[in-house]
């Protein structure tokens, strides 16, 4: 505890007497200061005890003294020391009146105590109360260090809630309680997710503190560099103290280690990860399995997705490579549920992630992908469910989902899609558009003029196979003039419907203009 009124005037060396306030001597005394200025309130901080003779001061008059000590109250000084045989033999009324009024503590100082002593007095006691903090503080470091080693963050969080007198909490990436201490503040934390969420878009390391007098919380972020790896709530009902702020710091530095893997150890993760996916590509997944070994689980044995992820367009050189935080997302889902996850980045343009099939990473890759993939910028191609074997394969199909999700503006989309779905949806495209309206322009362009309408006879004559008379019908002309007007198509084009590829042709670019000239 830092020194108070009370502590000092229990000082035997001192002899102090306490004239007015004894109501407010537990106030802590943040240092010792000497003055004789009418008015010393420029000079203070607040929280001084202020020591004076009255040199400069009319003590007998009650006006001046009211104002005197009023001004020191409300400046936050919060004792006065007056020593007497001095300049005055004994406390004058007006002083003791003004002091009483305002609840301001006075101490009378005797001849024989000079200031010096009270000043040294509480530089020891801060002094004191500063190694008690300190030390205090190695022990909850020790402690929790033990924690760590022996028990993980969970044993840590409990640590820290039991010195800060309060209660901790520990958050994952995206923002999930993964521990709390005592039990009770699980809930608690939950709450603060929105408030969480704001200190993780901010670059680590990074602090907020929310809540009211009575539940003051401090949020502090985890991770080195710029990326968040969790956040740390820590719980009380006052600011923390000296020794508390020492535990804090601590538990910070002990969490970030214990969920920031070190960078040469992820590099080389990423390495051994790469090596393991390109003999995969290559055809050789018992090479693959081989090196390995047990990081990966059983995930090269079961059936597992392939997805590639890509910038959907240019990002701001100062913000996080978007990319990043889908691979936290990934890597969050993966931890929760104890999932093998076989992640690559290549550069900040592109990230190949090989998962299980059915799997809490491949949800997670869908919930991203629908709530923020907008927002981060990425799209996504995931492959159809596939064995070791046929990874080259699974490449592959991933590639032409991440084509296609680029070209439609998607987020994501999976092959299966591809193959269940029509092939008129891959005509969305402006290279596609404009070759659909060099081909069928000359036509729409002779039906302007009134002359005929070649274009809606060649779409139903395409769509009857060629068939005359049924096409005839369904225009409710006669089979000769729809054989008149499908010469004059050939001859405007200068193609043949005879030819496949040509009917194959002005059918897709029908399809991709649907039915509207071109512009």
């Amino acid at each position: 505890m830092p020194p108070t009124l009370a502590s000092l005037v229990q000082h035997s060396a001192l002899k102090l007497t306490v004239r007015a306030g004894e109501e407010h001597l537990g106030t802590p005394v943040r240092w010792a200061h000497v003055s004789e200025l009418a008015d010393p309130v420029p000079y203070m901080e607040g929280g001084e005890l202020l020591l004076t003779t009255a040199m400069t001061l009319d003590a007998d008059n009650p006006e001046a003294m009211r104002r005197y000590v009023k001004r020191l109250a409300g400046a936050g000084v919060v004792g006065l020391g007056f020593a007497v045989g001095v300049n005055y033999d004994a406390t004058p009324q007006a002083l003791l009146d003004a002091a009483r009024d305002e609840g301001l503590p006075l101490l009378e100082v005797p001849r024989r105590t000079p200031f010096l002593a009270i000043s040294k007095a509480v530089s020891a006691a801060i002094a004191a109360d500063q190694y008690r903090a300190v030390t205090a503080g190695f022990e909850a470091q020790r402690e929790m260090t033990r924690a760590a080693l022996t028990d993980g963050p969970a044993a840590v969080v409990a640590r820290l809630a039991a010195h800060v007198d309060g209660w901790a909490a520990l958050y994952d990436a995206s923002g999930a309680v993964v521990a709390a201490a005592p039990e009770w503040a699980a809930r608690r934390a939950a709450r603060l997710t929105a408030d969480v969420e704001r200190l993780r878009e901010r670059s680590a390391p990074a602090s907020a503190v929310v809540g009211g007098t009575d539940d003051r919380v401090e949020l502090q972020s985890l991770g080195s560099g710029r990326r968040v790896r969790g956040a740390l709530a820590v719980g009380t009902g006052a600011p923390l103290g000296t020794a508390e702020r020492y535990a804090v710091h601590s538990a910070i530095a002990l969490l970030t280690l214990t969920t920031e893997r070190s960078r040469s150890l992820q590099a080389a993760e990423q390495r051994l990860g790469a090596a393991v996916l390109r003999m995969m590509l290559s055809g050789q997944p018992d090479h693959a399995r081989a090196a390995a070994g047990d990081l990966y689980g059983g995930l090269l044995d079961a059936p597992f997705r392939l997805l590639i992820a890509e910038p959907a367009g240019e990002r701001d050189p100062g913000a996080e490579p978007p990319l990043a935080a889908l691979a936290d997302a990934l890597e969050t889902a993966a931890a929760r549920t104890g999932e093998a996850l076989l992640a690559v980045p290549e550069g900040d343009d592109r990230l190949v992630v090989l998962a299980g099939d059915g799997g809490a990473v491949v949800a997670a890759c869908d919930a991203y992908a629908a709530k923020e993939a907008e927002e981060a910028g990425i799209v996504v191609g995931l492959s159809a469910p596939t064995g070791p074997i046929a990874a080259a394969s699974a490449y592959k199909q991933a590639e032409q989902a991440l084509s296609v999700a680029r070209r439609r503006g998607r987020a994501l989309v999976e092959h299966e899609e591809l193959a269940a779905g029509s092939v008129l949806p891959l005509l969305a495209d402006d290279a596609v558009r404009a070759f659909a309206d060099g081909m069928l322009r000359a036509l729409y362009e002779h039906d302007a003029t009134g002359r005929g309408d070649l274009v809606a006879s060649l779409r139903a004559w395409l769509s009857r196979h060629g068939q005359w008379d049924a096409a005839a019908a369904d225009l409710g002309v006669h089979r000769h003039t729809l054989r008149y007007r499908m010469r004059r198509v050939e001859e405007i084009l200068g193609r043949s419907l005879d030819d496949p590829d040509a009917r194959m042709e002005l059918w897709l670019a029908l399809k991709a203009t649907g039915g509207a000239p071109p512009r």
